[in-house]
């Protein structure tokens, strides 16, 4: 009779990754470019048309600093001018960048967030997979919403993990995504709906009644009663 072992737990982290469900490679395409412009173009966001520009964006608070963490990290070849993006677009990293390090426990990296017209310009003399600068399907990087995430140093489990969690965020209109492969990276343009502003509530401002007495009482009560909030 041969003796059993132990029993053995499952190991959680295979667990894990047995719910990674494989899927294919997110390619981009004319159509999709076209919607991503669509919809920035909906969400008024103009295109940032050079240096002046930007620094004009970033000083009044229209870009903001990619969210770099110990779970999000930024290509040191980027100029510091060039690591912002939207409000939305920097929430929307902060997310992804804390659900990535929960599940795999090393940060992602932005290898490239807002562009200038200008520099995308220059950009399509030395690449020739850069989108247009100038017309109706230019590249959305001109309008500070879309980044980049590298996939260098990836492994196949967490590009499955990311290829089933932006597919589902683009299935629910909150972002576009296409995978890059020359450049070897997840090309994201995020939407005003993944975290729309906050409706400001006008707070009623607190009355506080000093105690008087006799006639001045009676005075007081009756000019409240003809006013109101």
């Amino acid at each position: 009779m041969i003796e059993s072992g132990p029993e053995v737990s499952p190991d959680p982290v295979s667990l894990r990754a047995a719910r990674i469900a494989p899927i294919s490679p997110l390619r981009g395409s004319l159509a999709s470019l076209v919607r991503q412009n669509e919809k920035t173009d909906a969400d008024n966001l103009e295109r940032i048309e050079n240096d002046a520009d930007l620094r004009d964006r970033i000083a009044r608070g229209m870009l903001v600093p990619v969210p770099a963490s110990s779970a999000l990290t930024v290509n040191a070849s980027l100029p510091q001018d060039r690591r912002y993006c939207r409000p939305w677009t920097a929430r929307f990293l902060a997310d992804l960048a804390r659900a990535h390090e929960t599940q795999f426990h090393h940060p992602l990296e932005v290898s490239s967030a807002v562009r200038t017209v200008d520099y995308q310009k220059r950009l399509m003399g030395v690449n020739g997979n850069a989108a247009p600068a100038e017309g109706d399907i230019v590249s959305p990087h001109v309008t500070g919403a879309t980044i980049d995430i590298a996939k260098g140093g990836l492994s196949q489990r967490e590009i499955y993990w990311m290829r089933n969690r932006l597919l589902a965020l683009q299935n629910a209109g909150k972002l576009d995504v296409e995978e890059e492969f020359q450049q070897a990276c997840f090309h994201i343009t995020v939407y005003k709906s993944y975290a729309p502003a906050r409706p400001v509530h006008k707070t009623r401002r607190r009355v506080v009644a000093t105690p008087v007495s006799g006639s001045d009482s009676r005075a007081i009560s009756s000019g409240l009663s003809t006013r109101g909030e």
